[in-house]
């Protein structure tokens, strides 16, 4: 068994003492403000809520999902029902870090550092562009459907390869996205719903209620 499913298998006294509390509660930063967009790719920061279930032929699970990501730092979280935070892994200027079990790790590649800890692997470099609909360069997409949303890919690049299906989609903040994603690779097989996705921008670049009304009382005295 590995060392995430042991967690939340664990009863809710022993996790609660042996995660030492740690709060769940997640908040968007301050610097940050909703915005709508018309595309995913016009958001160069969100955050996500939703589930994640895993399964491989020794366990299955499900879990809570936040992600704050931002052109500088990524935040994943995975909670309970209940609002505890069971694994939190940060990267941010090159290096990760992964608070999980009370402990706190570190390490330059947060894929790795993920694999090293937990025992399994989650693939958090691609996430940010799957989980949004998008793909990178590197993946290989088998079919699109009739609006050219992707259907379907893989990763040639990565031995084992990932499988990834985008089964639903939605709008959320002006833009689609997809509403239930499943990535395979061998026996491990990953689900993750989306039930909220919004687009962020920095307060410093989104103009004030009080600047718009200026703009406009400027536009309507020069007419």
């Amino acid at each position: 068994m590995n060392n995430l499913s042991y967690i939340t298998k664990t009863p809710l006294l022993l996790v609660l003492l042996s995660l030492s509390l740690l709060s769940a509660c997640t908040t968007t930063p301050t610097n940050l403000v909703p915005i709508q967009v018309d595309k995913v790719s016009q958001a160069n920061a969100w955050e996500m809520r939703g589930k994640l279930a895993v399964k491989t032929p020794e366990d299955s699970f499900s879990t809570n999902l936040y992600w704050l990501h931002t052109q500088t730092k990524n935040e994943f979280k995975l909670t309970t029902m209940l609002g505890t935070t069971l694994l939190s892994l940060t990267t941010e200027h090159g290096m990760a870090r992964l608070e999980v079990d009370g402990k706190t790790y570190e390490h330059h590649d947060a894929q790795q550092l993920l694999t090293n800890v937990t025992g399994w692997s989650i693939p958090v470099d691609a996430l940010p562009l799957w989980i949004t609909g998008q793909v990178s360069s590197d993946d290989e997409v088998s079919s699109f459907d009739e609006k050219n949303r992707p259907v379907s890919l893989f990763t040639p690049l990565e031995t084992p390869p990932w499988q990834v299906e985008f089964l639903k989609w939605q709008h959320q903040s002006g833009a689609q996205i997809p509403r239930l994603l499943q990535l395979k690779r061998v026996d491990l097989r990953l689900k993750i719903q989306v039930t909220q996705w919004q687009a962020l921008a920095n307060n410093d670049l989104v103009p004030s209620t009080n600047q718009i009304n200026k703009s406009t009382k400027i536009d309507a005295s020069t007419r």
